[in-house]
């Protein structure tokens, strides 16, 4: 008993971390929470339920501080969710296998490490019109809703590189749409697995006081001070370990 106590404030220290980290780039940090949860041995019936919790309780601080900031665009971020909190809903209520699920999680963390470190100068310039902006990012959320909904995260962890690659909004704004993209798809995908599953939350409260503090202080210093390429770099180191620890995890299934 004691044990388990000790390795649940453990989590939660890490989870400040990465709460920190995630959410002064506009991030919930779910794909992180994951990686940690299975690592830990939590159930993978558990795990999206938990993670899509504590994406709902981060990104309400993170996307407070930079909305209130005027980082946020409204135009930017609707024909997104227009598609992915459907999307999001489908894919929250497909289950997964436990070593479909862990290789899904593997391979979305490798991207995002690939696009941090690889591609962190590419920016395609679109000239196109409204239209055709609007069509990209409607079938962009829709990817990106169901690639959300079944592995448990928000999703922001996709979209906020997708805006900035894509030069359709600068990185203040691509944070601030993802904290409102992960929050309404957490949402989403939440109430989709809500239907086959539940949790009492009250035995993480520790994670959860945890991402809230990590959340508030990350998002108030990234919205203010903190330059989104040092920040963004720190968020890859993190994932990086992530994925270290995640493969030992998949090596010894």
């Amino acid at each position: 008993m004691d044990q388990m106590i000790s390795s649940q404030y453990f989590m939660a220290g890490l989870f400040f971390i990465v709460a920190f980290t995630y959410s002064s780039v506009g991030l919930g940090g779910g794909s992180s929470y994951t990686a940690l949860m299975a690592i830990f041995g939590v159930s993978t019936m558990a795990i999206p339920m938990v993670s899509l919790s504590l994406n709902l309780f981060v990104t309400s601080v993170g996307g407070f501080n930079f909305i209130r900031n005027r980082h946020g665009r409204l135009n930017l971020i609707v024909p997104f969710l227009i598609t992915s909190m459907p999307m999001a809903y489908l894919g929250g209520s497909l289950r997964l296998p436990t070593t479909i699920f862990y290789w899904v999680l593997l391979f979305s963390l490798i991207f995002v490490v690939v696009r941090i470190y690889f591609w962190q100068k590419t920016t395609i310039k679109l000239d196109i019109g409204r239209k055709k902006a609007v069509i990209i990012s409607l079938l962009g959320g829709s990817i990106l809703g169901l690639i959300a909904g079944i592995v448990g995260i928000g999703g922001g962890i996709y979209l906020v590189p997708l805006i900035i690659i894509l030069g359709l909004g600068t990185e203040k704004e691509a944070a601030a749409c993802g904290a409102v993209f992960i929050w309404l798809n957490s949402l989403s995908g939440l109430l989709a697995r809500l239907q086959y599953n539940s949790i009492d939350l009250t035995a993480y409260i520790p994670l959860i006081m945890a991402v809230l503090v990590g959340g508030f202080m990350g998002s108030f210093l990234g919205s203010f001070k903190l330059s989104p390429k040092v920040m963004e770099k720190t968020l890859g180191v993190v994932i990086v370990f992530a994925i270290v620890f995640l493969v030992k995890k998949i090596i010894s299934l």
